[in-house]
């Protein structure tokens, strides 16, 4: 099995658009949540959402941008900024050797709902030519292959939360396997649209806005969370074997060693301890990574009530007493839910809390609650030296539970 390298970043999020923003948020603390404005926010139960300070205009030329709903924007920019970051050619490469692979839960929403409101709501028939090709959730991925030319697989996932970081983990496995030699992977999601947030709405998973500090409405761990708060943008990574990165010179980030999979069969929404511990057991066994090497874990998080009592118990049952001694943390009280692009999110946090050795906070989380008795790093960032390997946790509705292995970059 050949390692698998890690050489590329790119983000789009609520909090940077690029890398070094992105992180310097997170080690600062900053929320990028806030209350949303446009056609209908009034009529939303929770106005709070993490929203992208982007502008397709800035990036792609009239005629494309429309043929590009904001999931594929976002895509696009991210995976051009991996590209960029990892400084690879893929001009003088096999193009089918190298890959996409992108999660998203659901594609391309304001195309979609732009439809609808133009059918239901103008009753008018004029719907945009282009609305299948934007709506569709293979997008994102497609157009990053065509971008490129590149002819190796290209494979979109949708499993809800855990979309990007399935698309993440079996990206590694294709190059662990020798299929291929470079993958573009990560993921992209758009849902801020009125559709989408009043079919959360109306789930009751949302989070009650704080009435002091709207940006601080998502708590995770807390005694008074109330829900998650929804968000959009993307994150892609590049990924290639450790050998094509020495033989071209790269340099590595660190490196992706395990990736587990799980599925929980007992509710569509509700999320069970032992598929969250054997989800984190199946990643740590694929990596060779012992539980008491782990030294910061990226928790899913999410600010529900089950969820985070859950994710909690899980780790516990895993790694026992020394659970209590990991750093462990929810990006997502910061940037908010990404849904099928929250994997990828995190996982790009993993990888920097591992090359920087700084753990990210959790925000907001002032008032403690019993059951969520762990590390979780609260209000402030904290220095991890010498951190060696990590966990990031994704785990989804529908019940399919990913959990990715970061190691900082070892010796070749």
């Amino acid at each position: 099995m050949k390692r698998v390298a890690v050489s590329g970043l790119g983000v789009i999020s609520p909090i940077g658009n690029s890398v070094a923003s992105f992180f310097e948020s997170l080690t600062k603390g900053r929320s990028g949540i806030r209350r949303l404005e446009g056609r209908f926010a009034e009529r939303l139960v929770c106005r709070v959402g993490g929203a992208v300070d982007f502008d397709g205009a800035a990036f792609f030329p009239a005629p494309k941008l429309r043929m590009l709903d904001r999931v594929s924007q976002f895509a696009l920019v991210a995976a051009r900024q991996c590209i960029e970051d990892a400084a690879i050619d893929f001009g003088s490469m096999d193009k089918a050797r190298v890959g996409v692979f992108v999660g998203t839960g659901t594609g391309g929403a304001q195309a979609l709902d732009d439809g609808y409101f133009t059918l239901y709501a103008e009753n008018s028939d004029r719907v945009k030519p282009y609305s299948v090709l934007m709506a569709m959730n293979n997008a994102p991925g497609a157009w990053i292959g065509l971008e490129y030319g590149l002819t190796g697989p290209n494979l979109t996932y949708s499993t809800a939360c855990s979309s990007s970081a399935v698309a993440i983990g079996e990206a590694a496995r294709r190059i662990a396997n020798g299929e291929v030699d470079v993958m573009i992977a990560g993921g992209s999601e758009a849902p801020l649209n009125f559709g989408t947030m009043k079919g959360w709405d109306a789930l009751k998973t949302l989070a009650v806005e704080d009435p002091v500090d709207p940006s601080a409405s998502c708590k995770p761990f807390a005694k008074d969370r109330s829900g998650l708060v929804l968000a959009e943008g993307a994150a892609m990574v590049l990924l290639e074997s450790w050998d094509h990165l020495r033989k071209r010179g790269g340099r590595a980030h660190g490196e992706v060693v395990g990736y587990g999979l799980t599925t929980d069969s007992v509710h569509i929404t509700r999320p069970t301890i032992e598929g969250q511990r054997s989800a984190m057991a199946r990643a740590l066994e694929d990596s060779g990574v012992s539980p008491e090497h782990i030294d910061y874990i990226n928790a899913h998080g999410t600010a529900t009530q089950a969820n985070d009592a859950v994710e909690t118990a899980a780790i516990k049952a895993l790694f026992g007493d020394r659970a209590f001694q990991i750093p462990v943390s929810s990006t997502k009280s910061m940037h908010g839910h990404l849904l099928g692009a929250a994997g990828a999110l995190e996982f790009v946090a993993t990888l920097l809390a591992l090359e920087r050795e700084v753990a990210p906070p959790t925000v907001n989380l002032r008032a403690l609650d019993p059951e969520c008795d762990l590390d979780y790093v609260p209000l402030a960032a904290r220095p991890i030296t010498g951190a060696r390997a990590a966990l990031s946790s994704s785990f989804a509705f529908g019940g399919t539970n990913a959990v990715l292995v970061a190691c900082a970059t070892r010796a070749t």
